[in-house]
């Protein structure tokens, strides 16, 4: 069987990797750059994530999303990596390029005579601004969150019941985080119209959206590309038109993309996934802390 073709696309932003968690989905981004061959690529921001960064946690799956980035470099395709709040780190080195890779903290792309503002976002979080490890210590929940909800969907899917989400249902539910939400889009976007932009992308809450925001300087498309934690989700251009894609993960659809020769070859030394009961005794050790 030979291999599929790939979509072409001009240009695609993801955001909210978390490389290095055991929330992200690695496999399925894996699958989706495969299914892909974009002119530009821009990792919008927390792409490893640093802050929870382990050396005994770092997936072969996870490993594989980083020689897929390589290879769609050497194939043509431009890379910019902003960062993020869980990648600030790479800050230092900030204004790095070499050949299609290009290191920064916001980017200006001009899109069919229209020009587009990308930025991850975490600079209109107040708790970033002014409690770090506040933001920290949610990000360690979430990951936890997600892990156990995890292990309650795996239960679900051999019982043959729909998954759910839980942070969705507590975002959803909690009128101050529907209120944080709708302020960082109207905040992003009333910065973007004041400097002329039509366009703003950012990532960093993890709801991906596509919405016309009327401000007073003008209207303005707010993007966001969500997560390839929970939602899977990418943004799209091409031939002048924004959309959300959202990826079909494995479970709902399984997706056959043929594996390129080098990476069927297990010859690489990525780290395997721990084992179960590695995992045990570190959610143990978390919760008794």
């Amino acid at each position: 069987m030979g291999k599929k073709q790939k979509r072409k696309v001009e240009l695609v932003a993801i955001s909210d990797v978390h490389l290095g968690t055991y929330g992200c989905q690695a496999g399925e981004l894996v699958r989706y750059l495969k299914s892909i061959k974009p002119e530009t690529l821009v990792l919008n921001g927390d792409i490893i994530d640093i802050w929870q960064f382990k050396k005994s946690y770092f997936p072969k799956d996870h490993l594989r999303v980083i020689k897929r980035l390589v290879k769609m470099m050497s194939s043509g395709t431009k890379v910019y990596y902003l960062t993020g709040n869980h990648d600030e780190f790479l800050r230092r080195f900030s204004d790095f390029a070499m050949a299609d890779f290009h290191l920064c903290d916001t980017l200006t792309l001009t899109l069919n005579n229209k020009r587009a503002w990308f930025f991850h976002g975490d600079v209109f979080d107040a708790s970033m601004n002014y409690a770090k490890w506040l933001a920290k210590l949610g990000g360690w929940g979430y990951d936890l969150l997600i892990l156990l909800n995890g292990t309650v969907n795996k239960v679900l899917t051999l019982l043959g019941r729909e998954r759910m989400s839980f942070s969705k249902k507590i975002k959803n539910s909690v009128k101050t985080a529907v209120a944080y939400v709708g302020k960082f889009e109207e905040t992003a976007a009333a910065f973007a119209a004041a400097k002329g932009y039509d366009y703003v992308v950012c990532g960093h809450i993890h709801q991906p959206a596509m919405r016309q925001v009327f401000t007073d300087k003008g209207t303005i498309l707010y993007l966001n590309s969500g997560d390839w934690v929970e939602n899977l989700t990418a943004l799209e251009y091409n031939e002048g038109a924004w959309s959300i894609h959202e990826h079909i993960p494995e479970w709902q659809y399984r997706v056959d993309l043929e594996d390129d020769a080098e990476e069927e070859d297990d010859s690489d030394h990525g780290v395997a996934l721990p084992s179960q009961e590695i995992m045990l005794e570190k959610v143990t050790r978390i919760l008794n802390a």
